[in-house]
């Protein structure tokens, strides 16, 4: 069988920088490769349409592979060849990761766990305040949304609420001890009830619901065993929950209450409310939510129930929704859960490709316009324009030193207050990469994973092609 054939196409700026990546990555990934270098500066300020009249694509290639920057309809480009054409990534360091990224399967993305999503202290918020959580929270990933009572009290407008969420094509879940909550909610169209205890499973034959047996003391299970085999003998559907208890309350010994309810009950679906880690330890949540997904994921507990209270947790349920694919990718294959799914990756990035100080020299050496360009390079933030090239790890050290870098020792022409915040701005989100140990890419947002907001480019603005042609 042929080897694929790939050809890259780029300016003339990043020519050396790809020819010095393809030939490790071409042997690491099993392709043979040519680049077409277009009589163009910038590779970002090309289109399909201006390629097309400068493209001289190999017979042998079986893939086109162009510079993400490269907006526009791919078809003109398309029609010069019977080659595949596609947008690589938008910068040519990250091809190591997106030639990684082609080798996951194409049905990653199953799962087999449900997320339930609970509303805290519902009875505090107006039926308008439910309902745009329960709508963040479905877009989230949730499966279903859970309504969280507060104990003590008589949530009357629960049925209004369950009903409103149902009108609105959500599955719902009432979370309270109450029968005289329970009753309405379930009613309304419910159809799971956390919690059923000694205290109130009598009342759950009456419900027409699912429910979550717990025990009435979780350090002992006592009372579990009789609340399911009274559910169980009379058919009330049920999952167990042996309760996650906080650190230093007792975390480790409820991991292994998982274990033994699993060993008792080995047919019976359980649950785990993952909050009382994700909510109640100084961390990010994402970490926490991975790895107790993957417990769940080996010990065959096909549901979770989350929330989004505190603001380190504040986007727990998508978290949730990532894990989820993610372990049953890594569980159902037998691999590791690594270099699968990115935008649990929010901190740190995976790697950090960054120019080294021989490329970087040899770029400041061909740059020909003044335009500034922004690099991460070791400890340093790099600026480098036409006959500059600055740098130094402190950001406003480099703004003192590019006001004095014009040809007579003062300000540079092209350096007016606009363009000055403009570096400015870049130049922080590279000291923030510098500090956390990220990627940065000039005019491209900082990678924090699921939380990644796009940004405008502000840089690379295509006036003329025409101007950027030597």
């Amino acid at each position: 069988m042929a080897i694929e054939h790939i050809h890259f196409v780029t300016g003339r700026l990043a020519r050396h920088s790809l020819e010095q990546i393809l030939p490790e990555l071409a042997e690491e990934s099993g392709f043979s490769y040519s680049v077409d270098v277009m009589p163009i500066t910038v590779a970002a300020l090309m289109t399909p349409t201006w390629i097309a009249k400068h493209i001289r694509v190999p017979p042998d290639a079986t893939k086109v592979l162009v510079p993400g920057y490269c907006e526009g309809d791919l078809a003109p480009l398309q029609s010069e060849t019977t080659a595949t054409v596609e947008r690589g990534p938008r910068d040519l360091r990250q091809l190591p990761q997106f030639f990684s990224r082609q080798s996951i399967p194409t049905d990653y993305g199953a799962y087999d766990i449900e997320i339930l999503a609970e509303i805290n202290n519902c009875p505090r918020l107006s039926l308008t305040e439910i309902l745009s959580v329960a709508e963040h929270y479905s877009q989230s990933g949730a499966d279903v949304i859970d309504l969280g009572c507060d104990p003590g009290n008589t949530w009357t407008d629960v049925a209004a609420a369950v009903q409103m969420l149902r009108d609105h094509g959500m599955r719902v879940s009432i979370d309270s001890l109450n029968p005289e909550e329970i009753a309405p909610a379930t009613k309304a169209g419910a159809e799971l009830v956390l919690s059923v205890n000694s205290i109130n499973r009598a009342a759950a034959l009456e419900w027409g619901a699912e429910v979550v047996a717990i025990p009435d003391d979780p350090r002992t299970l006592a009372g579990l065993d009789e609340t399911v085999e009274f559910l169980a003998s009379a058919n009330v559907p049920l999952r167990i929950d042996p309760i996650l208890e906080p650190i230093s309350f007792g975390f480790a010994n409820s991991l292994g209450r998982y274990l033994e309810i699993h060993r008792r009950y080995p047919d019976a679906e359980m649950m785990m409310g993952i909050g009382n880690l994700t909510e109640l330890t100084d961390v990010d949540s994402a970490g926490i939510n991975a790895l107790l997904l993957g417990f769940c994921q080996e010990l065959g507990i096909r549901s979770i129930l989350t929330t989004e209270v505190i603001n380190w947790a504040r986007t727990s349920v998508k978290e949730c929704d990532l894990a989820r694919r993610l372990m049953y990718h890594a569980v159902s294959n037998q691999v590791l859960p690594k270099h699968v799914e990115p935008d649990l990756l929010m901190l740190r990035d995976e790697e950090v490709i960054a120019p080294t100080e021989e490329q970087l020299e040899q770029l400041a050496t061909e740059v020909r316009d003044n335009n500034y360009r922004i690099y991460v390079s070791g400890d340093e933030i790099h600026l480098i324009a036409r006959d500059l090239h600055l740098h130094d790890s402190d950001p406003f050290t480099l703004m003192e030193a590019l006001r004095t870098a014009g040809t007579d020792g003062g300000l540079p022409k092209n350096l007016d207050a606009d363009h000055a915040f403009y570096l400015g701005y870049e130049m922080a989100k590279a000291r923030i990469a510098l500090t956390l140990g990220k990627n940065y890419v000039q005019d491209e947002s900082l990678n924090w994973g699921l939380a990644t907001v796009p940004e405008h480019r502000h840089y690379l603005k295509p006036k003329s092609q025409s101007r950027q042609q030597d």
